[in-house]
C-alpha cells in the first residue's frame, strides 16, 4: 500500500511538473512568440489559418485553387485571374508579415532587455494586433474574390477535394 501511494505521488508530481512547463525549449527562439514555422509562413505570405472563417464556409483560397486547378478544370482565363489574385494577395501579405515579425521581435526585445513599461506594452501589443488584423483581412479578402471567379460546380468540387463538401454545399446558392 505504501508503495502504491509513493508511486501515485510520483506520477502526480511528474504530471504536475510537465503540465507546468509546456513552453520548455521555446526560450531559445529568436522571437519567443513565433515559431520558426510561423516566421517562415509570414515571410512567404502564407495564410497560417488566418482565413479559416472563409475557407471553412465555402470561400476557396487562391493558393488552394491554383493547387487544384487541373482537378477543378479551370479555364485558361480562370487560371490567369486566380494567379493574378494570388500574386496580389502575396504582394499585400508579404510586407504585413515582415512588419508583424518586426513588431513581435521588438516586443520580445523589450521583455528581454527589461525595458518594457505599461505604456510600451500597450503600444506594442496594439500595433501588432492592428497588423495581424490587416494581414487577416488581406487573406480573407482574396478568399472572397474567388467566389466571382469559380462556377458553382467548381466551388462544389473544391469543397469535395478539400474534404468538407458536406458542410458547404448547403451554404451556397449560385
Amino acid at each position: 500500500m505504501k508503495r502504491a501511494l509513493i508511486l501515485i505521488g510520483l506520477v502526480l508530481t511528474s504530471t504536475a511538473t510537465f503540465s507546468q512547463t509546456p513552453y520548455t525549449g521555446m526560450q531559445t527562439r529568436p522571437i519567443k512568440a513565433l515559431s520558426e514555422q510561423q516566421v517562415a509562413d509570414l515571410r512567404a505570405g502564407r495564410g497560417m489559418g488566418l482565413a479559416l472563417a472563409a475557407e471553412l464556409n465555402g470561400y476557396p483560397g487562391p493558393s488552394h485553387v491554383l493547387e487544384l486547378a487541373d482537378k477543378l478544370e479551370l479555364t485558361t482565363n480562370q487560371r490567369a485571374n486566380v494567379k493574378a489574385q494570388y500574386e496580389s494577395m502575396k504582394a499585400e501579405a508579404l510586407p504585413l508579415g515582415s512588419k508583424l515579425i518586426e513588431q513581435e521581435a521588438e516586443l520580445d526585445r523589450q521583455f528581454a532587455n527589461r525595458t518594457v513599461t505599461s505604456e510600451s506594452l500597450k503600444a506594442s501589443t496594439a500595433a501588432a494586433a492592428v497588423t495581424q488584423g490587416e494581414l487577416r483581412q488581406v487573406h480573407l479578402k482574396y478568399h472572397l474574390s474567388m467566389i466571382g471567379l469559380l462556377s458553382g460546380p467548381q466551388m462544389q468540387r473544391y469543397a469535395e477535394l478539400r474534404g468538407y463538401a458536406d458542410n458547404q454545399t448547403r451554404h451556397h446558392h449560385h
